[in-house]
């Protein structure tokens, strides 16, 4: 009797056990995944075209003349400042994107004046850390070159006193420059970030040297002293560089 009365109860737990093993089973089974929904990409950054390189000195190398904190402003800000604007203008502008920065100096009346400034600025300031040197490499003036100061000026001094006063008499913001035009050597100035190279230029030539007479150039060192500044940076001009420049242009 007893035992009739058990089989209920044993097929009973036989059923549940079974159904808990299938619940454990069907647990264990890896969920069908469902496919990841498509992600925004991230809109792709502007192509920097202009790239601006690093001082070819320590921004302290030019001391006493040039202090340290004047060339990290400059170099660091000031310059910087023209190829980030330069760049912004070329990632909406495809016809200045294509051209190099000679290139548009060459074409400044066609083009809107950010790329007259900016440009202008890139070019000037690259020419112009390379116009500058530690001692051990400034060299002197070669015969060629001073054979034609000689020839057009009279002597070194006296294009060193025209030059000055080019820069010193600049009105507002601006550079001088010594410039190779028709094989003779010219002195002449421009206002803001124009160069000789520029089609809009009142004196067009090659540069072969060239001192920036913006206030940011000097004003921490030489306050409102223009003229003191542009007496001293004399000791610090890269020669070897003006001569290469000197018979690129001759050629």
């Amino acid at each position: 009797m007893k035992i009739q009365m058990l089989k209920p109860l044993v097929a009973a737990c036989a059923l549940g056990a079974a159904a808990l093993w299938a619940g454990y089973a069907i647990s264990q089974t890896p969920a069908a995944t469902a496919p990841a929904a498509p992600t925004a990409s991230a809109p792709a950054a502007a192509p920097v075209r202009y790239v601006q390189a690093p001082l070819p000195y320590a921004s302290d190398a030019l001391e006493p003349i040039i202090d340290k904190m004047t060339m990290e402003l400059h170099h660091g800000r000031h310059h910087k400042a023209q190829y980030d604007a330069l760049n912004a203008i070329a990632a909406t502008n495809p016809e200045v994107a294509k051209m190099s920065v000679e290139e548009l100096l060459a074409n400044t009346a066609k083009f809107p004046p950010g790329v007259r400034n900016n440009a202008g600025g890139v070019w000037n300031h690259d020419f112009f850390w390379a116009t500058m040197a530690p001692a051990d490499k400034r060299g002197a003036p070669s015969t060629a070159l001073l054979l034609r100061i000689v020839a057009d000026f009279g002597g070194v001094e006296a294009m060193k006193t025209q030059f000055n006063t080019a820069g010193a008499t600049r009105f507002g913001s601006g550079w001088a420059w010594l410039v190779v035009r028709d094989k003779k050597l010219v002195i002449t100035s421009t206002p803001n970030q124009d160069n000789p190279l520029m089609d809009i230029a009142e004196t067009k030539g090659a540069p072969i040297l060239g001192n920036d007479v913006w206030e940011h150039a000097y004003y921490l060192k030489y306050n409102n002293r223009r003229g003191e500044y542009l007496t001293k940076w004399w000791d610090v001009v890269n020669w070897n560089e003006v001569n290469k420049r000197f018979d690129a242009a001759m050629k």
